[in-house]
């Protein structure tokens, strides 16, 4: 029997088709994207200590109203997944007891709170509410890391605003001694390593999106910190849906809108009126500007506001940073002297040979007084030294060290924003 080609990979198609239908089948109803999200779950019991199945468990957004239900099955457990982090009530009900009522339970990034409800025998409609709640120990998984919620991210004094510069207050972190320089790193992205890992194999998700430059090795969005809702920094034994990290994680979930209109506004301004002089290399003034300070102003400023499209169920959220930067500086270094540049080195206190005397440094004779002579010094050497500006400061070692200072400032200006709005879920 002959196969057309044509025929062959029809039939190659529809089998590849059939198998891959079987194996959608086969998989989970529901993916749980911690890395996005957080959840609540626990078991629910009665006074005696008996498992209560068929129990209604609703967890309500504490700022946006929307609300999600779901029941405990024959072992008494329940669990809500995919929960923005925030705070949230949690109700469990069930005929034949009060409803007990969770009025601030926490959730976070990347986390599940476990809560674990005691029902007591009575009416449905009477109320127990449990104020203090202590989560439980956590048993579902071993990662190690810090959490970082709104407040503490804007309240910690970061000179900058970087929000990298965070990562450096989780235990076992150290920033490299070199950075990427800013023509690859604008955003001024901090390289940091990870309980001694090389600093590009830190993962970044910033609302479960791989957030990492493959090439730098750093991260790609620098939010702002007025975006940020929540950021959790995995220092060990993350879990394996992060497969391309090998030092750390670091998850970021930005903010959305709630029920009730909120915003901020901030402005942080420097410049060199309120800075003190460097004494060894600010002493004098300069001669061309006329100020013992290189010019220099930062300022940062901006503001966010979120609120409700349609209340409980549409919420927009938008943010904006800028920065006017002109960050002036300076240095001591060392530049040829005047007579340096015309051969005459005897004040470097170092012997000059002759290389034109002898074929190693041993059979060379030294140059009279160690001075080169003016004509022995090629034509480009002398345009290269043109290049150099002469000493302008004293200087040590007869001038020859430390002899020049330098100042300048450097111009850098960016506007960052973010805008989102979100959608609430249907309720069950």
């Amino acid at each position: 029997m002959t196969i057309s080609s044509s025929s062959f990979f029809s039939s190659r198609l529809r089998y590849s088709l059939l198998l891959l239908a079987v194996l959608l089948s086969l998989a989970p109803a529901t993916a749980s994207a911690q890395a996005v999200y957080g959840s609540i779950g626990g078991i629910i019991t009665d006074s005696s200590g008996a498992i209560v199945p068929g129990a209604t468990v609703t967890i309500t957004s504490v700022e946006r109203k929307t609300s999600d239900s779901v029941v405990t099955n024959e072992s008494g457990y329940y669990v809500k997944e995919r929960l923005l982090p925030g705070t949230y009530e949690v109700k469990a009900e069930l005929q034949g007891f009060k409803t007990a009522v969770y009025p601030a339970v926490k959730v976070s990034v990347d986390t599940q709170t476990a809560l674990n409800v005691k029902l007591d025998t009575g009416a449905v409609s009477e109320t127990v509410t449990v104020a203090g709640f202590s989560p439980v120990l956590k048993t579902d998984r071993a990662d190690v890391a810090t959490t970082f919620d709104s407040r503490e991210i804007t309240d910690l004094p970061v000179l900058d605003r970087n929000f990298t510069k965070l990562i450096l207050l989780t235990p076992g972190t150290q920033q490299l001694g070199w950075q990427h320089a800013a023509s690859e790193n604008p955003q001024g992205s901090t390289q940091t390593m990870v309980n001694g890992q090389n600093f590009s194999g830190t993962g970044y998700q910033l609302d479960g999106t791989d957030n990492r430059d493959p090439v730098l090795g750093i991260i790609v969005i620098n939010p702002n910190f007025e975006a940020i809702g929540e950021s959790k920094i995995t220092s060990q034994n993350y879990d394996a849906e992060f497969g391309q990290a090998t030092a750390g994680v670091v998850s970021i979930q930005t903010k959305s809108g709630t029920n009730n209109i909120h915003g901020s506004g901030f402005e942080f301004f420097q410049n060199d009126k309120f800075q003190s002089r460097n004494p060894f290399t600010q002493a004098q003034r300069n001669s061309q500007t006329g100020e013992f300070l290189p010019k220099t102003k930062r300022n940062q400023f901006g503001g966010s506001i979120g609120g409700p499209i349609q209340k409980d169920r549409l919420f927009f959220f938008g943010d904006y940073q800028g920065t006017r930067s002109n960050v002036g500086g300076s240095r001591l270094l060392s530049v040829p002297t005047a007579a340096a540049r015309e051969g005459d080195l005897s004040a470097y206190g170092i012997n000059i040979f002759d290389p034109a005397t002898g074929a190693t440094p041993a059979t060379r004779a030294q140059f009279a007084n160690n001075i080169i002579p003016s004509n022995r010094i090629p034509e480009q050497v002398r345009n290269l030294l043109a290049l150099i500006p002469l000493p302008n400061a004293t200087g040590s070692e007869n001038g020859t060290r430390d002899n020049f200072v330098a100042s300048g400032s450097e111009l850098f200006n960016n506007d960052t924003f973010n805008a989102a709005s979100m959608a609430a879920s249907a309720p069950g």
